[in-house]
């Protein structure tokens, strides 16, 4: 294929060649809050099924009980945590794929993937082992693979406002996990967990229909590019003590943190007769699009201290989900999921603005790729354990209690932090950068006639997005999900 076809091929999927002139983010206009709508409803699509699975989980856990499956509440809940954990764990690959392939083509295939996932889904409700492919693995691909080029895109078409905008769009996981959990349980009353999940797939395949509108602003031409390993892998973020110690911390306090969202209809069930379990999944959402909103913006202010607003964040949410165990009020129940919530948004929000603090401009995409990544193994094994000790004991006592304890522990540990000091040697690499850098970082991209023509915007990973001189850090995740 010639140099101009390629270009052309690229510049349809919204890759690298789509425009070879600059352009600055317009920060407004009606095509830049159609994208960051669009980024909204993916994100919200995405995270709203993902932090709603304790609905499906009740309904799939009541068929492999008739059914006598053996360990049912363990198997039904290593459904939804294969697909939170291959989400975070594909993160990193996705931002790979996403400087390759554009912005628009990346979304548009995991938009594919999800909807593919959840329609295959539908036809082997029945089978909890095939959906470990379809739900936890296919659907988990799918979502990772939209979840990074939708935030990625909000660089090109916002700069002042990136923090404003991030917080909008990471709210979208907040507002549809409000907004799911009761007509999700009138489908399954009503269509059965088949019908459910096909109707589910149909929401998804709106994705594809999302990434026509991710359109790319290209940045202007670097100078000689480097080697294809020095871009595809920035091994430099590891050198970075801090960096090391945040990002091993974060994962142990995820042991826990997805369990709620799995087992808290179910805990509900079985603690509170009468009551209905899916209001603190909508407390938990509402209060966290709250907080990644309010601590975005705190994010941004300087002097703020990230890291002790992130480590408050972990205890209170490990606290509350310890409290969640001993409290015989369903009201204190309430109240606890807001605090949970409030916190969430308070973690999500600060992944970013911390990625960028402790390794640049430069290195804070990969390092949030990389924390994700390794975020995948314990989000998957903690709903897992949770399920297993309800098989073998009969309560969510322990689980729940179990399941407070990572992240104060998380919290304690991040104070390692602050024991390490600045390297000098990347203090000055850093402060170099920043006077030279006036205008965003530009991207990964295919090297064509000797120079790179990039997205336009440094891959946000969980919302790190275009960066002024001045260091001004743009907030959020997750991801969610997270993803929340």
């Amino acid at each position: 294929m010639t140099g101009a076809s390629m270009s052309e091929v690229e510049a349809a999927a919204g890759g690298p060649a789509s425009t070879p002139a600059a352009a600055a983010p317009p920060d407004g206009g009606a095509r830049a809050w159609m994208v960051l709508a669009a980024s909204f409803l993916c994100n919200g699509l995405l995270f709203g099924i993902i932090n709603t699975y304790g609905v499906i989980y009740v309904y799939l856990l009541m068929d492999l009980e008739k059914a006598k499956v053996p360990d049912a509440a363990s198997k039904a809940s290593l459904v939804g945590s294969l697909c939170i954990g291959t989400t975070f764990l594909v993160s990193p690959v996705a931002g790979v794929l996403t400087d390759r392939w554009g912005i628009r083509l990346t979304t548009a295939v995991g938009g594919l993937l999800a909807s593919s996932g959840m329609l295959l889904s539908s036809f082997v409700a029945q089978n909890v082992y095939a959906l470990y492919a379809t739900y936890g693995v296919l659907f988990g691909v799918g979502a990772s693979l939209t979840y990074t080029p939708s935030l990625v895109v909000l660089g090109h078409y916002f700069k002042r406002y990136l923090g404003v905008a991030n917080g909008l769009v990471a709210a979208g996981s907040s507002v549809f996990s409000v907004l799911l959990p009761y007509p999700l349980e009138w489908l399954l009353k009503r269509l059965g967990l088949s019908g459910s999940l096909l109707l589910l797939a149909a929401m998804l395949s709106l994705i594809i229909g999302c990434s026509f509108l991710f359109k790319p602003l290209a940045a202007p031409a670097a100078g000689p590019a480097r080697s294809a390993r020095a871009e595809l892998f920035n091994v430099d973020i590891w050198q970075r003590r801090k960096y090391v110690i945040w990002a091993l911390a974060i994962p142990t306090a995820l042991f826990g943190y997805f369990v709620p969202y799995v087992h808290m209809v179910k805990y509900v069930s079985t603690r509170f007769e009468g009551e209905d379990g899916k209001i603190l999944i909508l407390f938990i959402g509402l209060a966290s699009g709250v907080g990644r909103l309010v601590f975005g913006r705190i994010a941004d202010i300087p002097r703020v201290d990230r890291i002790l607003l992130q480590q408050i964040s972990f205890f209170c949410i490990g606290v509350a989900t310890m409290l969640l165990t001993v409290t015989d009020s369903f009201a204190v129940m309430k109240v606890l999921a807001l605090i949970m919530g409030l916190f969430d948004g308070c973690f999500i929000s600060l992944l970013g603005p911390i990625a960028f603090q402790l390794c640049g401009q430069r290195g804070a995409t990969q390092a949030i790729g990389c924390l994700l990544g390794l975020c995948s193994v314990p989000l998957t094994i903690g709903p897992f354990v949770a399920g297993l000790l309800f098989d073998h004991l009969g309560s969510y006592q322990l689980p729940f209690l179990l399941a407070g304890v990572p992240p104060v522990v998380c919290s304690v540990l991040m104070f390692a932090v602050r024991c390490v000091p600045d390297d000098a040697k990347e203090e000055a690499s850093e402060n170099g950068l920043m006077v030279k850098s006036c205008s965003p970082l530009e991207p990964v991209g295919d090297k064509l006639n000797g120079h790179h023509h990039g997205h336009g915007a440094l891959r946000a990973g969980v919302g790190v997005g275009v960066q002024q001189a001045s260091g001004g850090a743009a907030s959020d995740k997750l991801l969610s999900n997270l993803d929340s």
